[in-house]
């Protein structure tokens, strides 16, 4: 199964850097030269695909048009380099004044003052739903706007339901026992040429659905690491019992499944009958399957008397606290929120809009992918939790932490339970740090 690349840790140095630096006063981040006669100039930095900057670029030059005395420059690179990089200039003093920010480091640089609350500032969020606006808060400051909304799913090849005879589940009332069961016979059915019933995996994304579900979470809004080891266990026993059995890949061929891209996966390919992703993904995936891919609710949603599934922010917006010109920053977020001409331009590049009149604006302009995308998450929401707590300060590592114990169990070089208690010792102490 693709995923998303998985979240590394911030260098060394550059968070040493930051915890020394960010509690000084802000001295700000932009040329003193600047803006003669009234002329202000903002960067702003984002990671991503060179489609996301180009119409990145036009948004801009839309804002720009609206307001002359504003310069945006564009400061945008590879995910890889994205956070060392942030780190260094933050540490230097020389954040640039928008920032396009990360779930997994929103604690890191919010809990530490680097980013301005936008509570504060002329930031329209009426149109925001109040759970996932909540996912941008540390300690109840609003220091992230959520960007986008996704929800993980799963979903299923129809092609390949229908050439072994198997009938789309039920996802509103489908339980984990369905859905090994029928990955199960998919796979017995499939083997011959050379198709799987599903792959899981040991990441948090995961591991929060399990946890929930199972009346557990990784950590509390205090930051602190509380998952059950019988939850983790649990979920990579499973795991080990599937391969164990050939419903998934080997071990060796999961590992090199989280090195490949979208084009080359098994679900892409149609040779997985169950895959899992976020929504968002579906028009990519669909793009190569030409299957009909069809998102399904999570396993176990009807059974456990708690939501696993939620809405997760795609990713934030976030203004540094060291901009001399906040005002101008905050402005050209709300833009990037709120204005029909920005979503009209990114349309669901970033993930469906998380503002709710922007996200109904521009439902018949998407796609058909994008528009089943929309709307399951729409169908998911009615019943939403709200999203975990904000990843704690240092918790940047615990996917990295959950994948490779994962790997531990699949490979048989620990047992689920050993894997389990070495996880939470691993993830306390970074978090502690």
């Amino acid at each position: 199964m693709n995923r998303p690349p998985s979240i590394g840790r911030l260098a060394a140095v550059g968070v040493a850097a930051l915890a020394l630096v960010l509690p000084l006063a802000a001295c700000g981040s932009n040329d003193p030269a600047d803006e003669a006669g009234g002329q202000v100039t903002l960067r702003f930095t984002w990671w991503g695909s060179d489609v996301r900057h180009q119409l990145t670029q036009k948004v801009i030059a839309a804002f720009e048009a609206e307001n002359p005395n504003i310069k945006v420059k564009g400061e945008f690179g590879e995910w890889s380099g994205y956070w060392d990089k942030l780190a260094t200039q933050t540490a230097a003093n020389d954040s640039p004044d928008i920032i396009q920010m990360d779930e997994k480091y929103i604690a890191e640089y919010g809990g530490r003052g680097a980013l301005l609350d936008l509570g504060k500032q002329e930031v329209d969020t009426a149109d925001y739903d109040a759970k996932l606006l909540a996912a941008g808060k540390v300690e109840d400051k609003l220091v992230g706007l959520p960007v986008g909304a996704a929800v993980f799913s799963f979903v299923a090849n129809p092609v390949l339901f229908k050439k072994y005879g198997e009938p789309l589940p039920n996802d509103a009332t489908w339980s984990w026992d369905d859905f090994t069961a029928t990955a199960k016979r998919l796979a017995d059915k499939g083997r011959k040429d050379g198709v799987v019933g599903t792959q899981l995996a040991s990441g948090d994304t995961e591991a929060h659905l399990w946890a929930r579900q199972h009346g557990d979470q990784l950590f509390n809004d205090k930051g602190e690491i509380v998952v059950k080891p019988e939850t983790l266990a649990s979920w990579w026993q499973l795991n080990s019992d599937l391969t164990k059995a050939g419903v998934t890949p080997s071990p060796s061929a999961q590992e090199e499944a989280t090195t490949l891209g979208i084009e080359q996966s098994a679900l892409a390919t149609n040779k997985m009958a169950i895959g899992m992703m976020f929504n968002t993904q579906l028009t990519a995936y669909e793009k190569v399957s030409k299957s009909g891919l069809k998102l399904l609710r999570a396993p176990g949603q009807a059974q456990s008397n708690y939501a696993g599934s939620y809405l997760k922010p795609s990713m934030y917006w976030s203004v540094s606290s060291r901009s001399k010109h906040p005002a101008e920053a905050a402005k050209f977020l709300d833009f990037l929120a709120n204005s029909p001409k920005a979503a009209d331009l990114l349309l669901t590049e970033r993930g469906v809009p998380a503002n709710t009149k922007l996200r109904a604006a521009i439902t018949s302009k998407l796609t058909t992918t994008d528009q089943q995308a929309l709307q399951f998450l729409n169908t998911v929401a009615e019943r939403a939790a709200p999203p975990p707590p904000v990843t704690p300060v240092g918790g940047s590592a615990i996917t990295d932490i959950l994948t490779r114990k994962g790997a531990d169990v699949l490979f048989g070089r620990a047992t689920p339970e050993a894997a389990a208690e070495g996880a939470i010792r691993e993830m306390k102490s970074s978090v502690s740090k």
